[in-house]
């Protein structure tokens, strides 16, 4: 994870922990690390995590907090009511419903487009403490009235909470950029090449 990815190239004289940098610089380091790894093992990736992280069920206090977890979507086997889908979603869920919740999947987008949202995503920070306290100040409302967060629209998913498949995981924010940036996305049906393009294009 971010941390120990921090301390691991710090170590190796890649980066100099006593230099000044600011938060986007560290949000650009972050990503720039994440990017440079080649393929993730999603299995590998729940079990490396999973002491360092803590495993939650939502609820409202969760709006606004990064999770992943495993989803088996309702239609997968009809095309033409799911064209596509994300099986390991990386989200902030964003409002609950009476069978599910609304979640960002940041999947959705390319790597270069989920950077510009997520910089976006940040000026909502309710504190920049980066810890357990931390999470984005967002409802639809807020997302669909700011025209920096556009690229939000075909991440906007509903998820049904009997489709759900493992617990979420929660993701600390000072571990967000790096995360973000994974190659986690499992798409089905589609390439991540083609969702993303029919994303673009939507936006």
């Amino acid at each position: 994870m971010a941390e120990y990815a921090f301390q691991n190239l710090s170590r190796k004289g890649k980066i100099d922990l006593d230099k000044k940098i600011s938060p986007q610089d560290s949000r650009d380091w972050f990503r720039d690390q994440a990017l440079r790894v080649k393929g993730v093992s999603v299995p590998k990736f729940q079990a490396d995590a999973t002491p360092f992280q803590n495993l939650e069920n939502l609820s409202l206090n969760s709006i606004g907090r990064m999770y992943c977890f495993v989803y088996d979507p309702k239609n997968k086997d009809d095309p033409k009511k799911l064209p596509y889908y994300d099986t390991f979603p990386l989200i902030f869920p964003v409002d609950f419903q009476k069978d599910g919740f609304l979640g960002i999947n940041l999947h959705y987008l390319s790597p270069f487009l989920r950077a510009k949202l997520m910089d976006a995503l940040y000026t909502t920070l309710n504190n920049t403490k980066y810890n357990k306290t931390t999470k984005l100040q967002i409802s639809y409302q807020i997302l669909k009235g700011a025209s920096q967060m556009n690229y939000f629209k075909p991440c906007l998913k509903k998820y049904l909470a009997d489709h759900v498949r493992s617990p979420f995981m929660y993701i600390t924010p000072n571990q967000w950029d790096y995360t973000l940036m994974l190659p986690l996305e499992r798409f089905q049906r589609r390439s991540k090449e083609f969702v993303w393009m029919q994303s673009m294009l939507s936006v």
